[in-house]
């Protein structure tokens, strides 16, 4: 017998695809937002493509949340309402009060590196609480996890993620990046003075894609990666598919820089309507890169290229693999570490592409 399953946003751009991946294991997922009545439609839209029981609610995660936990008893919450830069623990926190295992997707730099702030109750309510359960930092582990057979020593990591201009985008993931764009990073291995979001421009390769426009992003690989892998430089950027966009938000900013306060975050909405117009010239593909140098266990220099494309719109799929893999073990009733910590080696590459099948995404490695 499996336990519920409550996904936070569950009707959202990660939260529907989270929920139909977990339906569709036999696992019986509460749909949850703050309308039921979208809720509810999309449950019943998933009819008999699901084996497990879907049903949806509405719901304040802000003051509803621990009535909710204490009746609908789920075994384990994920938690897709971002955007989580700036965010604080409280749905965490009202999990492990509830002793409910807790899973998130965040990507903010502080959220996902502090979360260790609640290992302590966690540990004491006997319940696992892990954050960044996605690309990053679940997906880049996972890589560099798999080169640790030919790889001894690691030096330096250069990865990257592109997605395509007509693949699905979410407001909240919209409000991340611009929270932080023009804004200076706290230093990581391998930053070389001040380091500004969506600057530092270089141009990325991909199979079967082409050449992409890159621009730094602050995310939490750029702690966590290091930490783990002895990493002496660490580079992270994201990229928009097409350059009158990429360099539009890079000239943006530069005026966020010299000091104009521009409320980019509160702009989400209306920019990411006018970036929808010019989905025609664009495509629904992207990919992501992951570059990494070292010493192989001769000692000699060796270096390793890996990427995974994304066709089809089918890009939005990766980042909720760690979600899903992790709440499908708790649901079935795997044991995990209580405790709180970032989602760093949690869910192999094989696992994790596993899930990917089916879906037009292939990975390539040099």
């Amino acid at each position: 017998m499996t336990g519920k399953i409550l996904v936070l946003g569950g009707y959202g751009n990660f939260g529907k695809r989270i929920v139909r991946a977990l339906a569709a294991k036999d696992i019986e997922v509460i749909v949850a937002g703050r309308s039921k009545a979208k809720a509810e439609a999309f449950s019943r839209s998933l009819g008999g493509d699901v084996t497990g029981r879907v049903s949806g609610i509405a719901m304040d995660v802000t003051t509803g949340l621990a009535e909710a936990l204490m009746q609908l008893r789920p075994v384990v919450v994920v938690n897709t309402c971002g955007p989580f830069q700036g965010a604080d623990y409280s749905v965490a926190r009202t999990c492990i009060k509830a002793g409910v295992h807790y899973i998130d997707l965040a990507d903010g730099r502080d959220f996902v590196t502090g979360i260790g702030v609640l290992d302590d109750a966690a540990v004491a309510a006997g319940v696992a609480v892990i954050s960044g359960a996605s690309t990053v930092p679940g997906l880049s582990s996972a890589v560099l996890d798999h080169f640790r057979s030919e790889i001894s020593a690691f030096r330096t990591l250069k990865f990257g993620i592109s997605p395509g201009q007509k693949a699905e985008r979410g407001l909240a993931t919209t409000k991340g990046i611009l929270s932080y764009v023009g804004k200076p990073f706290r230093d990581f291995p391998g930053s070389q003075g001040r380091v500004f979001g969506w600057q530092g421009l270089y141009r990325q390769a991909y199979p079967g894609l082409g050449r992409r426009w890159m621009a730094n992003c602050e995310i939490p690989d750029l702690d966590l990666l290091p930490a783990r892998y002895g990493l002496e430089t660490i580079r992270f950027s994201a990229g928009l598919e097409l350059g009158v966009l990429h360099l539009g938000l890079w000239a943006l900013s530069w005026l966020v820089r010299v000091g104009i306060l521009l409320p980019l975050a509160r702009m989400a909405g209306p920019m990411l309507a006018i970036s929808n117009w010019f989905d025609r010239f664009g495509s629904a593909d992207g990919g992501m890169h992951v570059i990494v140098e070292g010493l192989g266990p001769d000692r000699a220099p060796i270096r390793k290229s890996w990427f995974i494309i994304a066709k089809d719109g089918d890009g939005p799929q990766i980042p909720t693999i760690p979600a899903i893999v992790l709440a499908a073990r708790i649901a079935r009733g795997q044991r995990m570490r209580a405790g709180a910590y970032p989602c760093v080696g949690l869910v192999s590459l094989e696992d994790y592409l596993a899930e990917l099948e089916g879906f037009a995404i292939t990975t390539h490695e040099v």
